[in-house]
């Protein structure tokens, strides 16, 4: 049975494994992350780990697949940019490649991780499906036939940065009123902080401060409270009308949710659900989007990796 070396490039750790065809892990690992010019180094220090640890020698994987956060160019292997790792114009396939002597793939870490739950989570079985991931920022994949869809030289499926309210709040990529200031976990702690303030009679400024506050206190609050209640429906709206926004457009056989806010499982994805198959266009009766959680959690983006070689 073939084997795949899956890699997954995060903020504080380098995540990777080695699979089966089948999704069996047969070891993984991870390993602090090395920012700028010492990133490649850092991979092929885990990639020595994980065959070491399997007992498998490189000749053996049908090649590394390798996630990075940033504006990628998949066809080529290069990070165009990555802020958080020091990147610019780096050519990390080409580097592996001279250094492990082995095919590499490299690919954007939503995309993978799209992938991942396409190939081996909540998306299998399905050829078309999205992957939002709700987390300091939003982000997503699109997978179109089982295969990534990236765009030109993979700047594509940013749709943290769709504007779903014009003029709206200003967001970090400079334009307003864009998907993740509305719904990432942090717009949804600072709605939750600012509603706090405005009802400091409210059960959740009983139970938290300011400060301690975060995205979960809403949810926690939201039965007893009316003012968590309120911030809740106000997510939920936004949510939905982001994932309706991408179901009119792709048509996906299901969307799945990701990051941290995904951790309230249906309370988040029932009432999305509800709004979702109101605005759908043509109906459920013509073709449903079901919306789920994602489930392979921090483990999406190596499945993904390996996966490119499949």
């Amino acid at each position: 049975m073939a084997l795949y070396m899956g890699i997954d490039v995060g903020g504080t750790t380098v995540k990777g494994m080695i699979i089966e065809e089948n999704g069996n892990i047969i070891c993984e690992n991870n390993v602090p992350t090395l920012i700028g010019e010492e990133l490649a180094d850092c991979i092929v220090s885990l990639a020595d780990m994980l065959v070491r640890a399997g007992g498998v020698v490189y000749s053996a994987l049908a090649g590394v697949g390798v996630c990075c956060p940033g504006l990628i160019d998949s066809a080529n292997g290069v990070v165009i940019f990555a802020g958080n790792l020091e990147l610019k114009n780096y050519p990390l396939k080409l580097l592996l490649e001279q250094k492990l002597n082995i095919a590499v793939k490299v690919v954007n870490d939503a995309n993978g991780a799209a992938l991942g739950e396409c190939k081996f989570g909540a998306g299998k079985g399905y050829s078309d499906s999205i992957l939002v991931t709700l987390g300091t920022g939003v982000g997503g994949g699109i997978i179109i036939g089982g295969k990534i869809f990236e765009g030109n030289k993979g700047a594509g499926a940013e749709v943290g940065h769709m504007v779903i309210e014009y003029g709206g709040n200003l967001c970090t990529c400079g334009r307003r009123g864009c998907f993740e200031v509305y719904c990432s976990a942090r717009a949804l702690t600072n709605r939750t902080r600012w509603a706090m303030e405005e009802d400091t009679g409210s059960e959740m400024w009983k139970g938290y401060n300011y400060s301690s506050a975060d995205g979960r206190t809403a949810f926690e609050y939201m039965d007893c409270d009316r003012t968590a209640r309120q911030v809740v429906d106000w997510y939920v709206r936004h949510l939905a009308c982001g994932l309706a926004n991408l179901a009119a457009i792709f048509r996906p056989q299901i969307i799945m949710i990701g990051g941290g806010v995904a951790a309230q499982g249906t309370r988040l994805t029932a009432p999305v659900q509800k709004i979702l198959d109101e605005e759908l266009f043509g109906g459920t009766d013509y073709a449903p989007v079901p919306v789920t959680v994602a489930t392979l959690g921090n483990r999406a983006g190596a499945y993904g990796a390996a996966a490119l070689f499949m």
